[in-house]
C-alpha cells in the first residue's frame, strides 16, 4: 500500500496534471493502486505524462529515456561517460554492448549500467538501430541506479510501446510471400530471414534469387508459405554446416541462368 506523501506548490498541480491525464487516458479504467504509484513516482521524482517522462503499459509505470533525462538535469548530473563493450559486440550479427557511468557529483565515483541489443531483443520497429538501442539502455539503467529508480524504462523492454494489437487470422497454407518479404499476415517469416542473413553475413540479393528457384517461382513473392519456411529451414542447415559451400551456391545466382546447373 503507497503512502501518500504531502506536497505543495508546482509539485501539487504536477500531481494533479498527471492523476487527470492517466484517469482521461485509460478512460478512467485504472485502480486506486496504480494511480497511488503514479501520485508516489511524481511527488518523488518530478516525472510529467504530459512530457512523456512516464507511461503506462501492459499494467504497469515506465520510465522513459526523456524522463531520466530531464531527471538528471534537475539534479545536477555532471556527466554521463558511455563506452562500448567491444570483446562482448559482434557487428556481423547486429549485438551490441554498451557500459554506461553516471556521476552525480564532481567527487562522485559513478553508477555504472549495462545495455544490450541484438535482432532478438528490439522491436521490430528499431531493427537496424540495435546500437543505438544498446547504448540508450545502459544509459537508462545507469540513470535509474544513480536515482534509486526501481522502475523500469520502456527502452529496456524488448518490445515496441505501441499499443498491442489483434492477433492476425491463422495463415493459410497457400498464402503467398509479398514483395516486403513477409506474408500477409504474418511478417515473421521476414524476420527469419533477415536474421539469417546477418547473422552469416550473406548476400541478400542473392539468398533472394536462390530463394525464388528454390521455391520454383519467378520471385519470392510468389512463393507459398510452405515453400518459404523450406526454404529458410534449408538455409539456416546449410549455413551451420557448410558455410563455404552455401557461399559458393549463392554466387552461382551471380551468373546467368544458364551457367547453373
Amino acid at each position: 500500500m503507497h503512502t501518500k506523501v504531502p506536497c505543495k506548490g508546482p509539485l501539487a498541480v504536477l500531481v494533479r496534471e498527471n492523476l487527470r491525464l492517466a484517469r482521461r487516458s485509460s478512460s478512467g479504467q485504472l485502480g486506486r493502486a496504480l494511480l497511488d504509484c503514479l501520485r508516489e513516482i511524481t511527488v518523488k521524482y518530478g516525472l510529467s505524462m504530459a512530457l512523456g517522462d512516464c507511461i503506462f503499459l501492459d499494467g504497469s509505470w515506465y520510465v522513459t529515456h526523456a524522463g531520466l533525462l530531464r531527471l538528471a538535469l534537475r539534479r545536477r548530473c555532471v556527466g554521463i561517460d558511455v563506452q562500448q563493450v567491444l570483446e562482448s559486440c559482434d557487428q556481423s550479427i547486429g549485438r551490441w554492448v554498451f557500459r554506461a557511468t553516471v556521476y552525480k557529483s564532481r567527487d562522485s565515483r559513478g553508477f555504472v549500467g549495462y545495455g544490450d541489443a541484438d535482432p532478438s531483443n528490439v522491436s521490430i520497429v528499431v531493427n537496424g538501430a540495435e546500437m543505438r538501442v544498446a547504448e540508450t539502455r545502459a544509459v537508462n539503467r545507469a540513470l535509474r541506479k544513480a536515482y534509486g529508480i526501481g522502475l523500469c524504462s520502456v527502452e529496456e523492454l524488448g518490445c515496441s510501446s505501441r499499443p498491442s494489437q489483434p492477433s492476425p487470422a491463422p495463415a493459410t497454407r497457400n498464402e503467398r510471400y509479398n514483395g516486403n518479404g513477409a506474408t500477409n499476415s504474418q511478417p515473421r517469416l521476414r524476420d527469419q530471414l533477415c536474421l539469417l542473413i546477418r547473422e552469416h553475413n550473406l548476400d541478400a540479393t542473392l539468398v533472394k534469387a536462390y530463394a525464388a528457384d528454390f521455391c520454383g517461382t519467378q520471385a519470392l513473392s510468389g512463393a507459398s508459405r510452405d515453400l518459404v519456411e523450406s526454404f529458410i529451414s534449408n538455409l539456416s542447415a546449410s549455413a551451420k554446416q557448410n558455410r563455404d559451400a552455401l557461399i559458393c551456391k549463392l554466387n552461382s545466382y551471380s551468373q546467368p541462368s544458364q551457367a547453373r546447373s
